[in-house]
C-alpha cells in the first residue's frame, strides 16, 4: 500500500473494529488484517487479559503468529480487571501503536469493552466509600437496584448481576454526583467518538450454535478442565475461579463436586448459547446508540473480506 492511500484510510478512520458473537473467527479476520494495513491487534476481551486462562478464553495464541497483539495476559489470574483499567490500557496501547506508524485493529466481543472503548469517554479513578458500604450493607439486590436507578437508568442488568456490583455502580454514581466536572468525561453527551469503521462478523444463529458446541468438544479435549485444577492449584480460590464467569464457573461447581461432568459440559454449552445471544443484543444496542456496523459474512474468503473492508475504509463520508 502506498503512503498516500495509507494516510487517506488513516484521515477516514483512525482504528478499525472487528466485533461479533463467539466462535466466529474474529481472530483470523483481525490478523489477515493487519497483514494487509500494516496493523497490530488490540484484544477487546474482559478475560484474555488474564495469564494461566488461555483454553477457557480461546486466546488461540498461534492464530497471531508474527502480528504483534495488546491487552492480552497483562495481569495475573484472581485479580479483577475493569472497564476503568480497560480504557485506560486502550488508549496507551492505541497511541503506542500509532507513534510508531501501525495501524490499530480492535478485536474481540466484549461489548461493554468495545463500545465504551471507542466512545470518546474517560472514567476517573473512584475510590472506595466505606461510609456508604457499611449503610449498603444490609441491603437485598431489589433494593441495590432501586438506589442505584436514582444515579442512572439503567440500560442492562450488568451493573445489579451481583450485590458487589450493584454496590460499587452505586458508589461510583455517588462520587459522580459530588464530582460532575468528571462525571463531563464519563457521559458520552459531552464526548467525541474515536472515528471507527467498525466491522460486524454475521453468522446464521444455527452455524453459530454448531461451531459453539464443536469448539466446546475441542476446548474438553485440549485439556480446559485441567487448566482449572492448574488455576486452583496456584492458589485460586473456587470462588475467584467461578467469578469469571461461563467456562471457569462451571469448571469450579463440576471440581467442587456440585455437578458432575457430564452435567457441567450440557449447562455450560447452554450458558454459551445464551451468552452469544446477549453479545448480539449489545451489538444491536450499540447500532441504536448510533454505532454503525458494516455486518460481512462470516464465510467470505479472507481476500474477498479485505478487500471489502478496504473498500469501506477508502468509501468518502
Amino acid at each position: 500500500m502506498v503512503e498516500r492511500e495509507e494516510a487517506e484510510i488513516r484521515q477516514n478512520h483512525r482504528l478499525i473494529m472487528i466485533l461479533g458473537p463467539t466462535a466466529t473467527g474474529k481472530t483470523a479476520r483481525a490478523v489477515s488484517l493487519c497483514r494487509v494495513l500494516n496493523g497490530e491487534v488490540i484484544s477487546a476481551d474482559s478475560r484474555q487479559v488474564y495469564r494461566n486462562m488461555d483454553i477457557g478464553t480461546g486466546k488461540d495464541l498461534e492464530e497471531y503468529q508474527e502480528i504483534p497483539y495488546h491487552l492480552i495476559d497483562i495481569c495475573d489470574a484472581g485479580e479483577k480487571y475493569n472497564l476503568y483499567r480497560y480504557i485506560s490500557d486502550f488508549h496507551k496501547s492505541l497511541e503506542d501503536i500509532e507513534e510508531r506508524g501501525k495501524y490499530p485493529v480492535v478485536c474481540g466481543g466484549s461489548g461493554m469493552y468495545l463500545e465504551n472503548a471507542i466512545s470518546g469517554i474517560k472514567l476517573p479513578e473512584v475510590p472506595q466509600n466505606p461510609q456508604l458500604r457499611d449503610r449498603l450493607a444490609d441491603k437485598t439486590l431489589p433494593e441495590l437496584t432501586e438506589i442505584l436507578r436514582q444515579y442512572k437508568t439503567l440500560h442492562n442488568i450488568t451493573d445489579v448481576d451481583t450485590v458487589k456490583r450493584a454496590i460499587r455502580a452505586i458508589e461510583i454514581g455517588e462520587y459522580y454526583a459530588s464530582h460532575p466536572e468528571e462525571a463531563l468525561t464519563a457521559n458520552r453527551k459531552y464526548t467525541t467518538p474515536i472515528n471507527s469503521l467498525i466491522i460486524g462478523i454475521d453468522i446464521p444463529r444455527d452455524i453459530r450454535r454448531e461451531r459453539i458446541s464443536k469448539r466446546l468438544e475441542t476446548r474438553l479435549r485440549q485439556g480446559m478442565l485441567e487448566e482449572g485444577r492448574r488455576l486452583l492449584e496456584k492458589g485460586l480460590s473456587y470462588e475467584d475461579l467461578a467469578y469469571y464467569g461461563l467456562e471457569y464457573k462451571f469448571m469450579a461447581d463440576h471440581l467442587t463436586g456440585k455437578i458432575s461432568y457430564d452435567e457441567m459440559v450440557r449447562q455450560l454449552e447452554i450458558a454459551i448459547h445464551q451468552f452469544a445471544k446477549r453479545q448480539m443484543t449489545w451489538f444491536r444496542g450499540m447500532e441504536r446508540r448510533g454505532f454503525k456496523i458494516n455486518w460481512l459474512p462470516f464465510d467470505m474468503e479472507d481476500s474477498a473480506f479485505n478487500e471489502r473492508v478496504l473498500s469501506l475504509m477508502n468509501a468518502k463520508k
